[in-house]
């Protein structure tokens, strides 16, 4: 079965679409309104299905705290985006980096009148420009529904063994100064990235890579958990649950990324169903070749590898080369996370952060520069040839790779100053759930255990008093 996988995935190369089997006209606004605010609703339904996907995977004295740290973004990353973070990433343009924080602060301005007739009422901004086929309030909305579930994927990696309070502070901070930026330079009609040709099509750089590093450097500052050993999942069924809804949600993910309802988002729709499906077949096949059981975990985690993969280019190729990306795409996540697993005194990525979301992040990005050329030569024609492209995406790649671990180490330092990040080793032993929320899960043990990690509340009054 697995040579057969491997056929049939090569075998994509060499398979090509009709030309034109994707052009539909797109000139009904409310047909795009309509297929955006579906999308809109599918990327934010992602974010529970990532507390389910990831809660399952933990010991079930963390299950509920597991979960929290993902469902809790969906609102304090709302209001940022509200207040400035939308400014932030598509404002008016500064240096290539970052958008103007004025432009819409308090979401002033954004509205519908990027579509309508009346525009000489209002200065239209670079971002008004830019986006033609949906009202700025439902593209800022969308982009939002991004903007929550991407510091929710970096928890995985430090899960078990971080304090509530430090987290959120880490994770404010983060999407303000790691996540706005590379929205910008990747999404913004004048980002840098954007200039040098690079192309993501729904976040392959922004959202996989960048949490998935940013994830690394978070293991490797928490350090190891005590004891990482017997971490058996709480509930493999919640994984399952996860996966489903997130399969389910990435089809508003990268469907809706074309911002119409017209042909790249079907090709986008059918790539995506594809990539997950040869992910979870090639994950499970695979597994069975090297001499283990087929799992439930490993049907799962193969589908999430295979939706992370083809993320970056997911309306600009053809379904036979989202298979081949797949396929490669999985073998490599695969063996990394076999590796991470069983080298000794390696980091503790928990729940596999980088070696599936950052790592098939960044092999999709490099797979874009291979297979999306031809798309954008055909339709914007490029005047830079395909090697320059390619290398355009590797050096982005390394860029974003190095700026990310910096800062996103640099912030986990700076907030263990202002609040411890790791709980102490008593806290472990009882879990977050009770140590950190004062709340249990269904099938937890009990245990008698006191905690003498101090509440928030004592923490913060002890630093009043002094």
């Amino acid at each position: 079965m697995f040579a057969a996988m491997t056929a049939v995935s090569v075998s994509g190369l060499f398979a090509s679409s009709s030309e034109g089997q994707f052009d539909l006209p797109n000139d009904n606004l409310w047909a795009n309104i309509a297929w955006m605010i579906t999308a809109t609703i599918f990327v934010l339904m992602m974010t529970p299905g990532l507390s389910f996907f990831y809660g399952g995977m933990v010991r079930a004295k963390n299950v509920i705290s597991t979960m929290l740290q993902s469902f809790i973004v969906m609102g304090a990353v709302s209001v940022i985006w509200v207040v400035f973070g939308f400014s932030l990433a598509f404002g008016n343009d500064i240096c290539h980096i970052i958008g103007n924080p004025l432009d819409f602060l308090m979401f002033d301005g954004v509205g519908v009148h990027n579509v309508t007739a009346a525009q000489s009422e209002r200065v239209l901004t670079e971002i008004d420009l830019g986006v033609a086929t949906i009202p700025l309030a439902l593209f800022a909305l969308f982009q939002m529904k991004f903007a929550i579930i991407t510091p929710s994927l970096i928890t995985g990696s430090f899960a078990e063994r971080v304090r509530f309070s430090g987290y959120l502070v880490f994770m404010m901070l983060w999407v303000v100064i790691v996540y706005c930026p590379l929205a910008h330079c990747t999404w913004h009609p004048a980002g840098l990235f954007a200039s040098m040709h690079v192309h993501d099509f729904a976040g392959g750089i922004v959202v996989h890579a960048a949490s998935g590093v940013a994830a690394l450097a978070g293991a490797l500052f928490l350090g190891r958990r005590t004891p990482a050993t017997d971490s058996k999942p709480a509930n493999v069924p919640f994984v399952l649950l996860g996966a489903a809804l997130l399969w389910l949600g990435w089809f508003g993910f990268n469907g809706g990324s074309s911002l119409a309802a017209d042909g790249i988002a079907i090709a986008a729709f059918l790539n995506t169903n594809t990539a997950a499906a040869t992910a979870m077949v090639t994950w499970v096949v695979f597994d069975c070749l090297r001499g283990h059981k087929p799992s439930a975990m490993g049907a799962a985690i193969g589908a999430v590898i295979g939706l992370v993969a083809i993320t970056p280019c997911a309306g600009w190729v053809t379904v036979g080369q989202s298979i081949f990306i797949a396929f490669a795409t999985t073998l490599c996540c695969n063996m990394a996370v076999t590796w991470k697993n069983s080298a000794r005194h390696t980091f503790d990525d928990a729940l596999d952060v980088f070696p599936t979301h950052g790592l098939g992040g960044i092999i999709g990005t490099v797979f874009t520069g291979i297979f999306a050329y031809g798309f954008f030569v055909r339709n914007d024609g490029l005047e830079i040839s395909h090697t320059e492209f390619f290398w355009n995406h590797i050096l982005v790649v390394a860029i974003v790779i190095v700026y990310t671990f910096i800062v996103s180490y640099a912030l986990y330092w700076l907030t263990d100053k202002m609040i411890p990040l790791r709980v102490s080793r008593r806290s472990e032993e009882i879990g977050l759930d009770r140590s950190q929320h004062d709340e249990e899960y269904g099938t937890e043990a009990t245990t008698e255990l006191a905690e003498d990690t101090v509440s928030d509340s004592d923490w913060l009054r002890s630093v009043s008093e002094n």
